[in-house]
Parts: C-alpha cells; sequence; structure tokens
C-alpha cells in the first residue's frame, strides 16, 4: 500500500478507523499507521481522534488531468496539446528538464506530491501534497535566452491578474519571481531555460500556490507566507477549475511573451508591483544596501534609487524595510 490508496479513503473528510481503512486496503493497522505518519511527515495534517479513528482537517480534492483540460476553453485547449499528472515526484520542474527533449512543445505537468520542489537560488519548496498547485510548464521559444528577460514577471502577471478574477484579494507582485497577499509569499515563480544560447530554446516554468497552508508549513517556511484561503476568504476554487484558469492564462501569456516579450506586459506589471516606491534592501553578491524601489526597466530588471543615482539590477535578493 502506499500513501495514495490511503488519501483515496481519507479525502471524503469523514472519520475512518484504523481497523476499517485496514480493511478496506488490505493491510496491517501498523502500516496503516505507517503511511499516516508518512503524510504527516510530508506536511499533511491528518488528525487523530481518541476510540474513532482518523481524518483529514478538510476534504481534499484530487487533480485529474482529463478534467483540467475539459474546463480549458477550446483556444486554451489547443494550446495545450499534452497536460500530465504525476502522484509524485521529486520536482516537476526537473522532470520536465529530464524529457525536455521528447516533449511535445508546450506541455503542462502537475504533481500532488513533491520531495524536492525547489525555488528561486537553490532554495526549496515547501508543499504538502494536495493543499496547493504543483506544477511546471515547458515552452518553446524561436529566439535565444537574450529575448526571455522579464518571462517570470509575464508570468507573474498572469497568475496573479487570474487569482484576482477568482476573487482573491491583496494581490500583489514581488520582483522578481513572487506573488504575494497581503505583502507574504502566496506562490513562487522560477523559471530555467535550456536549448540553444542564442537560440531556439525552451523554458521550464515552475509554480508553486499555496491553496491550505498548515502551521507546521507557515513556521518551517522561514518568511511570511500567505495562502489562497486567506486570499479568497475561505471560498477557494475547486483545484482542477484553478488549474484550468491557471493553464488558459498562461498559455495567452506565453503566446503574447514569444511576439512582444515583456514590454507586452510592462504597465500590468507596474499595476500589480508590491515594490514601486518603498525602502527596501538589496543584496547583490557581496554588497547589501539600502534603497528605494523605482520599478523594472523595459527588461523586467528592477530599478533603484540609491544616493544620487540609479541602480539597475538582474539579479539580487530584496527585501521590504520594515
Amino acid at each position: 500500500m502506499d500513501a495514495r490508496a490511503l488519501l483515496d479513503t481519507l479525502a471524503d473528510g469523514h472519520t475512518h478507523s484504523g481497523a476499517a481503512l485496514a480493511r478496506r486496503l488490505g493491510v496491517s493497522r501498523a502500516a496503516v499507521w505507517k503511511q499516516i505518519e508518512t503524510l504527516r511527515a510530508a506536511g499533511l495534517p491528518v488528525l487523530a481522534e481518541g476510540g474513532r479513528g482518523y481524518r483529514v482537517e478538510r476534504p481534499l480534492q484530487m487533480l485529474d488531468a482529463g478534467a483540467i483540460g475539459a474546463a480549458l476553453p477550446r483556444a486554451a485547449r489547443a494550446l495545450w496539446p499534452c497536460i500530465e499528472l504525476r502522484w509524485q515526484l521529486d520536482s516537476t520542474s526537473s522532470e520536465l528538464l529530464r524529457a525536455a527533449e521528447d516533449l511535445p512543445g508546450a506541455t503542462a505537468l502537475f504533481a500532488e506530491w513533491q520531495s524536492a520542489g525547489r525555488g528561486r537560488r537553490g532554495r526549496g519548496w515547501l508543499a504538502p501534497p494536495l493543499l496547493g498547485l504543483t506544477f511546471s510548464l515547458l515552452w518553446r521559444f524561436e529566439h535565444g535566452y537574450a529575448a526571455l528577460a522579464g518571462l517570470s514577471l509575464a508570468i507573474g502577471v498572469a497568475v496573479a491578474e487570474t487569482l484576482r478574477a477568482l476573487g482573491a484579494r491583496d494581490i500583489a507582485l514581488k520582483w522578481p519571481n513572487d506573488v504575494q497577499h497581503g505583502g507574504r509569499k502566496l506562490a513562487g515563480i522560477l523559471v530555467e531555460l535550456g536549448g540553444e544560447f542564442l537560440g531556439p530554446c525552451h523554458a521550464v516554468i515552475g509554480i508553486g500556490l499555496n491553496l491550505h497552508l498548515p502551521r507546521s508549513m507557515r513556521e518551517a517556511a522561514g518568511q511570511p507566507v500567505a495562502d489562497l484561503a486567506e486570499a479568497c476568504g475561505d471560498a477557494v476554487p475547486a483545484r482542477n477549475a484553478l488549474a484550468a484558469a491557471l493553464l488558459a492564462a498562461l498559455g495567452e501569456a506565453l503566446e503574447q511573451f514569444a511576439h512582444g516579450g515583456f514590454a507586452a506586459f510592462a504597465e500590468r506589471y507596474a499595476a500589480l508591483d508590491a515594490l514601486a516606491g518603498r525602502e527596501v534592501t538589496v543584496e547583490a553578491g557581496e554588497r547589501r544596501y539600502r534603497a528605494r524601489a523605482a520599478g523594472v526597466d523595459a527588461r523586467g530588471a528592477l530599478r533603484v534609487r540609491r544616493g544620487d543615482g540609479v541602480v539597475v539590477l538582474d539579479s539580487a535578493d530584496v527585501s521590504v524595510r520594515a
């Protein structure tokens, strides 16, 4: 028995006794307990009710690749000929990077459980099974790496606008790859490139979105974090519908970017910019200094005012000063 078989039963949110679970799954009660501990270690709260059994905090919605594809508008369905779902992976981005040469030009890969999700600058992405959306997109471009400057910002615009349209409040973008709710990280974006430097090339775009974030994960995050339940007032869209809405918006955004680059998103990004005009602390290499954020340039690089001049940053860690 693996944890998936157990979750198929627990997903209804009802309480199930250890004995009933063992009978249904054809295993020992010790095997049931072992898988429950595995789920808990992965960040999924499984509650034990004395004398009654086990239950999850809320009913869980399983992803379904067919349902996601069926929920896409016709035009978006044509953009995504390959939508795949895996139960467990180390990382959806790592999987796409490994298989990039053999996959269709537009591929979406979702995973219910990532054991080694990756964030920017080698950081990890923590996501409990079934309590968020973790997926990656493979998209091919005719031109080289230089033409993809600002791609992560354009992706951020598509994600943020979609969440707003679905009822999420107080959504903003923190350069270069965070979607925020109330100044706390709601989603992260990681873009990795492959292929020829001068073109053609491909981008693997990893996205992690918190839907329901348990206390244990909030404490382990190492930074202020938020989930979509807060942003939507607990009216979180169904996971398959949310995945389809994001795919539709992201497909359109990627087509726009392929033809117009970041310029097609500059005004929309400015309307969502969480840093513009704020005092920030910049860490770039060995340097650490204070400055005032001044928006992004035509390539999506961050502009900060320092003294009498303006510094342009292609890569840095930037935090808002308290």
